[in-house]
């Protein structure tokens, strides 16, 4: 996994936890444009920019990403001329800044409480050092905090977007400082996989840079652009954004090198890793002729990525370590992580696990100081993944149960604000079931009273007209009973209803638990199924969870459809469907598991974004189980099945997996087998049998 690498960016949005963050920066932005007019009357008057200073600090830092100490000298020369009081503390707070890119985050922190005394540097750019210090250390959500407050105190002083820009309007914009500002939330966003908010924010940041009349900073909002335009399916024009940073870059070789990686990251997401390496390694030889280290180091990285990805393990090893004895000089830990688990792939790869095992435990040690959720969650899926490719179960299917309990947590953070989104939508349908479910209720307390009334006259007719009784009765207990017809219908359905799923209209497991009551308590029989939608995070953190619930709803249709009339199909929870199938053989159970995979993934997903593939993994098993058929209570054989399902995650997904026998010969030799399922799987104790989904085309 690389830094740069498009299959890193699409999980470390989701589930950081700032979902609300990023909600509150689009509605600020949206706010802002409305009231430009009100706001600019108000703000106080800011002192004018010495704009040939800032054009010469802006190289600097821009030296400063490779070349620290050069930038550093380069600025104790302009300290050498005579200098007005503003003047000096730019030049200060670049310093700092500088001090952030050499991973002196000590010396950066001692510039912030000495530019925090400074009456000549504004809070803003010193809330732009700290959101750079806190970005630096790993402390995502702080940087995006303190970048926005940093944005909003500089933002007054600029054209609003769309204004007509004037010398006199651009003035007292300190524009350089907000478009970092931006970057730095920018990037926040695209961790959280706020993508339509990332969006919004980098073209705030190229109007600021277009304004400021600097096209290298236009360039590479341009080249941000191209990559949040392809995340969210528009891929012309992505390209289209991209050949525009280009153009804009011309002349400025580093920047190309930059952009190159831009590049790459589209062709990683079009599925094009030849035309991803081909990238890297032209902003490779770019960088390496400018002798920029650092970025030369982060492009190499991102090559050992993609050789990876090729199973080329041994050239991705080589490239790893190139880019390691670079990155060390620099002291960043965040792509020094990012580099090493890459190492570490490459010698699972290679079949060469003491070594990765020392690699990720130094790995480990980096990671105390970037508390990173997101980063985590994708390593652990690509290490969990890596061990099972290389045979190695027992440490796959370990890190498939902390990948999933991270992610879990990582989604319950992000939900919140997302079901404000879903809210919204689904609001007027909940209210109307509502409004259904309290007329039936009235209906039903009407109906009991006119029972009540019925029944009344029907003694006062049989006492006063006796004569008339028989016609009466029989009249009266027809009514009666039609009413008690109508108010039994009433009664099954709202039962029906609180046994169904909202979403995918399936049962729930309250019907589920009563179906089960109907058997014996220790002696269940049938066949179960534990269906997992593969990958479904990143459907989520991607599309979004209104596309989420799409595709949980095709894929219960498409199950329902493949399993016999018989048969009970159960929304078990998230991502998760259980399937019931009594009376069925073990060879029809193999047939039914086969049904299920081919119908889920033989065609896309059609969702409003465009077509999704999808994929299940599965385990079952027949109860109860061959050959010593030994009594187990349905929850029990629930988690039998889940284990199974476990096991077909491990080797790869988009496939189920069954048991077939059990070597048990009574209730405790089997809790033994339970305890760990994989040694037994192992040892032969329990024999799995397989059934593969289909291949995409």
């Amino acid at each position: 996994m690389s830094w740069g690498s498009a299959r890193a960016e699409q999980v470390l949005g989701p589930g950081f936890g700032f979902a609300a963050r990023g909600v509150r920066a689009l509605a600020w932005f949206l706010a802002f444009a409305l009231n430009w007019a009100s706001a600019a009357d108000q703000a106080a008057p800011q002192p004018q920019l010495d704009l040939a200073l800032d054009g010469e600090v802006s190289r600097l830092l821009r030296i400063g990403f490779d070349k620290p100490d050069k930038a550093l000298q380069g600025l104790q020369e302009l300290r050498r001329q005579p200098l007005q009081p503003q003047q000096l503390g730019r030049l200060r707070l670049a310093e700092g800044r500088l001090q952030v890119l050499a991973g002196n985050l000590e010396g950066a922190n001692a510039s912030v409480a000495a530019l925090a005394r400074d009456a000549w540097v504004s809070a803003e750019a010193v809330k732009l050092l700290q959101a750079e210090i806190q970005e630096r250390a790993g402390r995502t959500g702080d940087a995006a905090d303190l970048a926005l407050q940093a944005f909003r105190g500089l933002e007054p002083a600029c054209p609003a977007a769309g204004a007509a820009v004037t010398p006199q309007a651009m003035a007292a914009c300190d524009f350089r400082l907000a478009w970092a500002a931006l970057r730095v939330l920018g990037r926040s966003q695209l961790k959280e996989g706020r993508l339509p908010v990332a969006l919004a924010t980098a073209q705030r940041s190229l109007g600021l840079a277009e304004a400021g009349g600097d096209d290298l900073l236009s360039a590479l909002s341009l080249g941000q652009m191209a990559l949040l335009e392809m995340r969210q399916q528009r891929a012309e024009r992505a390209s289209e954004n991209l050949a525009l940073a280009f153009k804009k870059a011309q002349g400025d070789a580093l920047t190309q090198a930059q952009l190159k990686n831009f590049e790459a990251n589209l062709a990683a997401a079009k599925g094009d890793t030849r035309g991803q390496l081909k990238a890297l390694e032209e902003g490779s030889r770019l960088a390496q002729e400018l002798g920029a280290g650092r970025l030369s180091a982060q492009l190499l990285s991102n090559q050992a990525d993609a050789y990876l990805q090729l199973q080329q393990a041994a050239k991705a090893l080589e490239l790893g370590r190139q880019a390691l004895s670079e990155l060390l000089r620099f002291k960043d830990v965040r792509v020094e992580r990012s580099t090493r688990l890459n190492i570490a792939l490459a010698l699972i790869q290679l079949g060469r696990f003491d070594e990765a095992r020392r690699e990720l435990a130094r790995g480990s040690a980096l990671r105390a100081e970037q508390p990173d959720q997101g980063l985590r969650a994708l390593e652990l899926q690509e290490l969990g993944e890596a061990w099972a490719r290389a045979g190695q179960a027992k440490e796959a299917i370990a890190l498939y149960h902390e990948e999933r309990k991270l992610s879990a947590d990582l989604s319950a953070r992000n939900r919140e604000a997302e079901l404000q989104l879903l809210k919204v939508k689904y609001d007027s349908d909940r209210k109307q079931r509502d409004l259904e479910l309290l007329q039936r209720e009235r209906s039903l307390v009407d109906s009991q009273l006119q029972n009540r009334k019925l029944a009344q006259q029907v003694g006062v007719a049989l006492a006063v007209l006796l004569g008339l009784s028989l016609v009466l009765v029989v009249l009266m207990v027809n009514r009666v009973r039609a009413a008690q017809k109508r108010l039994k219908a009433n009664e099954l359905l709202l039962k029906a209803q609180s046994e169904r799923d909202p979403l995918t209209d399936l049962a729930n497991r309250r019907h589920l638990l009563a179906v089960m009551a109907m058997q014996p308590k220790a002696q269940f029989s049938g066949a179960l199924l534990m269906v997992d939608i593969d990958h479904f995070k990143h459907v989520n953190d991607e599309y979004g969870h209104g596309v989420g619930d799409w595709v949980i709803c095709e894929v219960a249709r498409r199950i329902s459809h493949a399993v016999r009339s018989v048969d009970l199909v159960v929304r078990w929870g998230g991502e998760e469907f259980l399937v019931f199938a009594p009376d069925v053989s073990q060879e029809q159970l193999m047939q039914l598991a086969q049904r299920i995979l081919d119908e889920v993934a033989y065609l896309p997903v059609q969702t409003e974004t465009g077509p999704l593939r999808v994929t299940v993994s599965m385990g079952f098993a027949h109860f109860p189980l061959p050959p010593a058929m030994l009594d187990l209570h349905w929850e029990q054989a629930v988690n039998w099945a889940d284990m199974a399902l476990y096991t077909a995650k491990s080797r790869g997904r988009n496939r189920a997996m069954g048991i077939a026998t059990v070597d048990a010969g009574d209730a405790n030799a089997l809790m033994q087998i339970e305890a760990d399922f994989d040694a037994a799987c192992s040892s032969e104790r329990v024999r799995l049998v397989e059934v593969l989904g289909p291949v995409a085309l």
